[in-house]
């Protein structure tokens, strides 16, 4: 086979780099192998290894300006306006380094491709390949980080990956996050580690004192983890050095924080080092601090020098390679007195020191070999080659592609499986696992994300945190453990047990929990290695300060996941000399030590009683016990009497096209899923009011409790400014809804709670309203007939305030809840009823509004001591603009948003009915648990 692997550069010091080189170094003799790089950017390739393989490159970057390496006629002023222009191939948020020139021998070069098989290393090529390669050809994508974590570089991932044939992961996380995302529309998926490089390598004897990290200076790698847990240890062991070799935009920073611990002498950064093997035969321990890490060749090169390791136990990387007290020390992520802990028992004993080394060095061959993964690079592409020609291959990658097209995919979106934060199970738990899959008789057993999952679609968040509770608790009781229910803040509950019953907890879930689908994840191990047990195997945990115990949840569209941060956490609680009890981590509402944690009182959750102390059933400093209610406005613009009315009033004149445009009234059924959006994240609110113009939507449950419909003609003052098609007029009115409490959120359709938020998120215990700033000002030019109308309306309520107050209101708000109180609004209608009364006549938007709700209620309430700045976070996508859908699949994977608005505009590049495709696939991905107000 002729076999091309595609690098951005070739010559570059990296770990893709390095990879690449390895695999083409063992298939060269056996097969036609090349590496194309895009770009030349040395004399010399950093890599040795780069030296036998054959290489070409298109562009040279090596002289005064770009050309391309290729004999060419263009002259120095074409190729620097070329190089000038950015890249149509390749996005520049995805990668920046790309140009036209680029683009142009891109083209050139994968078009008259004679290769076999065409094997990418980044999203960006991917596009490339996808785009240019030749029908024949088989493109492969070989992925090198943690896609689902990869931000912006990873977005054409997922939209391009049913257009190749094959996409290969370094981990079996990441391929079943694949899985999970692309469904029908995957290629073919395979996971493939890295391989040791091979090659003669010195070996360590251990015995140099000397830690030795390989790693770019990036904040990622927290190498500033490393130093500060050697400066805990380093007083111990002051014959013990640690070596950082690398460079990067951090390395200043490091250089002081070495020398603000006084460790110039004992930790040095020598920079990079092309002879990294020498290094570790020079090493007796080795460090990963990284945030995240795909694979880690670093740890590879390690192991093959006999160098043990302590690692961070992040999601992928470091436990499919270190066998925790075997060969290395995993300890939890981002936890350094942990870290300390585990290099102080390493650097103390030279004799498990030394075992660990011996482990590493024997086995990483046998386990990583260069022949053991070259064989299944070359039997995957064998087999795709294979195939090529056969008619179904060019057939299914088509049908692939419309398939994600119809799941409600574009150019920049597709649905995305959320990321997880827990390692992989080890070999044994993960042949556990299979066997209790194999005996459900449910068919709802799944595996996903690592684990084994249950398909369920009617779990909300707080309910799954509520059955965690239950399930951990009921096993508790089941053995006779004594524990009490801590008061808390966050969506996961937390139990308090004596440290002295840890065996007997651990007993007791280990035994009412076997057989089941539940983990606990261990807090603190000081003996197991970090991350998530099934919890009949809680017996082995050892000494831990604590378990997370959680059931793996899953949506049937695999978009929406429960994992451990909705478990129930059980503490373990030590007594002091004076009888009280100290949490081993963190604090409680009431602070970090009991006196006591025997029960007195009981704590109700959904439907069960449990045992708590009655220091956490007394209302505290903070708490928001008032009630608070949520209204929305909506308009069902498909309603033909509706539209009848507002074409009727249009054409009466007068009225601008951008205020009467459809965009203004479109109605996607987001109001659906806003409802699910507060349903699973908002228990909290008592009642729904929806303020409509007599409409009411065919799938909503009306006679549920807690949501009533509300006519226009029921709220407006004036019933002659009736039928209104304004929403600044409805927003003005909305004090008059009746029964409405003293303290509520307005919340337009397309505003979703993205995360659990409590109701102190957006109101002080003492009832202050919060409000969120927009960094967006507001024009400081006097009103203009052709402003907008959030902008007319906001130079209004500055004119209004600074009038009023002498004071001037510069900035918007972001598009969130809006927290209002009702005494507010009711003073606001009293204080300007001129005003007021102008903008509730406004049938459609007009250049005298005010903007009640969403601005001025937050300033006058500011100014009159009833409203206070807050922050939230918050994301606002445009479903009109295609880069926008990026964040749309990057909020899916993450969840890492407060809140989120959709909304669009008028002049958006994407049609309507594009957009509609998109939102409702997106929505229906991040909210598929229906809330109680939906229509059997």
């Amino acid at each position: 086979m002729k076999i091309t692997y595609l690098l951005t550069w070739a010559d570059e010091m990296g770990g893709t780099e390095m990879a690449v080189y390895t695999q083409a170094a063992h298939l060269a003799p056996r097969h036609d192998v090349e590496v194309l790089s895009v770009f030349k950017t040395r004399a010399e390739p950093f890599f040795d290894a780069a030296r036998s393989i054959k290489r070409r490159y298109l562009v040279d970057r090596t002289g005064p300006h770009e050309r391309p390496v290729r004999p060419s006629s263009l002259d120095e002023a074409a190729c620097r306006t070329l190089a000038a222009l950015p890249s149509e191939i390749v996005d520049p948020r995805w990668e920046s380094t790309f140009d036209r020139l680029s683009d142009i021998e891109l083209t050139a070069a994968l078009g008259s491709l004679d290769s076999d098989v065409l094997v990418t290393t980044t999203p960006a090529l991917m596009v490339a390949a996808a785009e240019l390669a030749p029908a024949r050809t088989v493109t492969v994508h070989q992925e090198h980080r943690i896609s689902e974590l990869r931000g912006s570089s990873g977005e054409p991932l997922l939209v391009n990956a049913p257009r190749i044939d094959a996409l290969v992961s370094l981990t079996e996380r990441t391929n079943d996050w694949f899985a999970d995302s692309l469904g029908a529309a995957a290629p073919e998926l395979a996971a493939i580690p890295n391989a040791v490089p091979e090659g003669f390598r010195p070996r360590s004897d251990g015995g140099s004192r000397t830690i030795v990290m390989a790693a770019r200076m990036t904040p990622e790698k927290r190498l500033d983890h490393a130093i500060h847990a050697f400066g805990q240890t380093a007083a111990d062991h002051p014959d013990w050095r640690l070596r950082i070799f690398g460079a990067g935009p951090q390395e200043a920073a490091l250089r002081r924080l070495v020398d603000g611990l006084g460790l110039h002498d004992r930790v040095e950064l020598p920079g990079p080092s092309a002879r990294m093997e020498e290094e570790w035969a020079k090493a007796s321990l080795c460090l990963l601090t990284a945030r995240i890490e795909a694979f880690g060749l670093t740890l590879l090169e390690a192991f093959a020098a006999g160098v043990p390791v302590v690692a961070y136990d992040v999601p992928t990387g470091p436990a499919e390679i270190v066998r925790h007290a075997t060969d290395g020390l995993l300890v939890p992520a981002g936890d350094i007195d942990s870290l300390a802990v585990a290099m102080d028992k390493l650097m103390s004993d030279d004799e498990t020191r030394l075992a660990y080394g011996r482990a590493a060095r024997q086995d990483v061959y046998e386990r990583f070999g260069q022949q053991r993964i070259a064989a299944q690079w070359e039997e995957l592409f064998s087999r795709l080659v294979a195939r090529r020609d056969s008619p179904e291959r060019l057939a299914a990658r088509a049908d692939r592609t419309a398939l994600r097209i119809a799941a409600g995919g574009t150019r920049n979106f597709n649905a995305a499986a959320p990321a997880t934060s827990l390692p992989n199970s080890t070999a044994e738990q993960k042949a556990r696992e299979v066997l209790l899959q194999a005996q459900d008789r449910t068919g709802t057993l799944i595996r996903s994300a690592g684990r084994l999952a249950e398909l369920r679609d009617d779990l909300t968040a707080h309910r799954m945190a509520d059955l965690n509770l239950e399930i951990t608790a009921g096993a508790l009781e089941s053995g006779g453990v004594p524990y009490l229910l801590l008061g808390d803040t966050g969506v996961g509950h937390r139990i308090a047990v004596p440290v002295g019953h840890r065996a007997a907890a651990c007993e007791a879930l280990a035994s009412a929990l076997h057989g089941d689908p539940v983990y606990a994840e261990l807090i603190r191990p000081h003996t197991a290695a970090p991350g998530a047990l099934l919890a009949e195997r809680l017996r082995g945990a050892g000494d831990v300060a604590g378990v997370r115990v959680f059931k793996p949840v899953t949506s049937r569209s695999r978009t929406l996941r429960y994992g451990p941060a909705y478990g129930c956490t059980v503490e373990f609680w030590a007594e002091d000399e004076h009888g009280w009890y100290e949490a081993p981590r963190g604090t409680t509402l009431r602070g970090p030590r009991l006196p006591s944690l025997r029960p007195d009182a009981t704590q109700r959750v959904a439907d069960r009683d449990y045992p708590t102390s009655s220091h956490f059933t007394e209302p505290l400093m903070w708490d928001v016990d008032f009630p608070v209610d949520v209204v929305y406005t909506w308009v069902d613009d498909s309603d033909p009497r509706w539209r009848k009315e507002r074409a009727a009033w249009t054409e009466s004149g007068g009225v601008r096209e951008t205020d009467t445009g459809d965009a203004r009234f479109r109605n996607r059924d987001e109001l659906r899923y806003s409802l699910r959006s507060l349903a699973t994240h908002a228990p909290w609110v008592r009642n729904i009011h929806l303020v409509t113009a007599g409409q009411t939507p065919e799938w909503l449950d009306t006679s549920r409790p807690g949501i009533q419909v509300v006519d226009h003609r029921e709220i407006f003052a004036d019933p002659t400014h009736l039928p209104t098609f304004n929403s600044h007029a409805i927003e003005s009115q909305l004090h008059r809804v009746e029964g409405l409490s003293e303290h509520f959120l307005y919340v337009n359709d397309d505003v979703f709670l993205g995360q659990p938020l409590r109701a102190n998120h957006f109101f002080q215990s003492n009832g202050a309203a919060h409000f969120f700033r927009s960094p967006t000002a507001v024009p400081p030019s006097p009103l203009a007939q052709d402003d907008e109308g959030y902008i007319a309306a906001g130079k209004n309520n500055r004119e209004l305030l600074r009038a009023a107050f002498g004071r001037v209101a510069t900035h918007g708000f972001v598009h969130a809840p809006h927290p209002l109180r009702r005494s507010v609004l009711e003073e606001i209608a009293e204080r300007f009823p001129d005003e007021i009364a102008a903008t509730a006549g406004n049938r459609f938007r007009a250049p005298t509004d005010l903007s009640v709700t969403s601005s001025l209620h937050h300033h006058y309430g500011y100014l009159t001591g009833r409203s206070v700045p807050s922050t939230i976070s918050c994301a606002y996508v445009n479903a009109g603009r295609y880069d926008h859908h990026t964040v749309l699949s990057r909020l899916l994977a993450a969840r890492n948003r407060n809140v989120f608005c959709i909304g669009d505009s008028a002049d958006g590049e994407v049609p309507a009915t594009e957009q509609d495709r998109v939102i409702r696939a997106f929505l229906a991905g991040y909210f598929p648990v229906r809330s109680p107000f939906e229509k059997p």
